[in-house]
C-alpha cells in the first residue's frame, strides 16, 4: 500500500469550485499519489518521482 507522507494539495488555479485534482508526496523515492478533491476517501494514481517530472516536462 502506498504511504501518503504530506497534506494533499491543489493548484491555486483551481478555484473554489473543488473540481480538480489534488497532489501529495509518498513513500518510500518520493513519488506522488494523485486523487479527486470531491472523493477523498477514493482511489489514489499513484506514480513514480521519474513518472511526475516526466507528467509535468509536457507543460514546460
Amino acid at each position: 500500500m502506498t504511504e501518503v507522507v504530506s497534506p494533499f494539495r491543489k493548484s491555486s488555479y483551481s478555484g473554489q469550485e473543488n473540481n480538480c485534482v489534488e497532489v501529495a508526496h509518498t513513500a518510500p523515492g518520493d513519488g506522488r499519489a494523485v486523487r479527486d478533491s470531491k472523493q477523498q476517501d477514493g482511489p489514489l494514481l499513484t506514480v513514480s518521482r521519474d513518472g511526475w517530472q516526466a507528467f509535468l516536462g509536457q507543460f514546460a
